[in-house]
């Protein structure tokens, strides 16, 4: 079976689930990386090198299925606590993700976006994700979202500071905020909700991802870690949301 016809194949498996019943938002916290190498007697920074390898995957299939939107938790707020070595690895993986899988995202018709603060991040890598936004900004595809020193309540203060610099000018009543007016400050006010949340690596929390945008969203948590994580696995975490009963707090007329 060529390489084409099997990504066939495994697309034909959600022949059967309708657009309508997909995600058109999947985040992803992709944790295990460290676990993944330490547990092959292998530097934390070779798990780190090898999820690329996932990422490179995981949105060519994004792009395949048409899904809308795919965020990604690339660096966290709190990861700058790391040991330095392995910062700098990080936003040298980083650097190279960028001007590597350029092509990538091209061939396939993403579009880049990257969410989180700009202020720590070194010059040379800011150079690389200003390059790639503006040569993706036309594609027609799946918005591929970098979470890039991200945190969901730092994100969360933003808004609320932007939305109190603005009463106190005078431009904004305190009394008309509402959810929508929070949510037009976000970073992610130009994308759709967040359906389906994907933790790898086991670890039943959240850590501090997208807190507004998850508040509905469905949770799919496997014990594989990303470099594992496979075309397959991504495929399932489809199929399984497309048969859970989402209510957004109702109740479904048939109970």
């Amino acid at each position: 079976m060529t390489d084409q016809s099997r990504a066939e194949g495994d697309i034909d498996l959600l022949a059967d689930v309708p657009l309508a019943d997909r995600p058109q938002h999947i985040a992803i916290i992709m944790d295990g990386n460290g676990r993944w190498a330490q547990s092959r007697d292998l530097p934390r920074i070779e798990g780190h090198r090898q999820g690329v390898s996932t990422v490179r995957m995981i949105s060519e299939t994004a792009a395949e299925l048409q899904i809308e939107a795919i965020t990604l938790y690339c660096l966290s707020s709190e990861n700058w606590k790391r040991p330095q070595e392995e910062v700098d690895f990080l936003m040298h993986l980083l650097e190279q993700y960028l001007i590597e899988e350029r092509r990538t995202i091209m061939d396939q018709g993403l579009r880049l976006k990257v969410i989180g603060r700009r202020d720590r991040l070194p010059p040379r890598v800011l150079e690389e994700i200003d390059r790639t936004l503006e040569m993706s900004a036309g594609n027609p595809g799946t918005q591929l979202v970098l979470a890039i020193d991200y945190g969901g309540r730092g994100e969360i203060a933003r808004a609320a500071r932007q939305l109190a610099c603005e009463a106190a000018a005078g431009s904004l009543n305190p009394e008309s905020i509402d959810e929508a007016m929070i949510a037009e400050r976000l970073y992610t006010k130009d994308l759709p909700e967040v359906d389906l949340m994907i933790r790898t690596g086991g670890d039943l929390r959240v850590s501090n991802f997208l807190l507004w945008q998850i508040s509905y969203s469905e949770l799919w948590i496997t014990e594989l870690c990303w470099p594992e994580f496979s075309r397959d696995d991504f495929l399932a975490a489809i199929r399984e949301f497309s048969l859970r009963q989402r209510r957004f707090g109702g109740l479904d007329i048939n109970e």
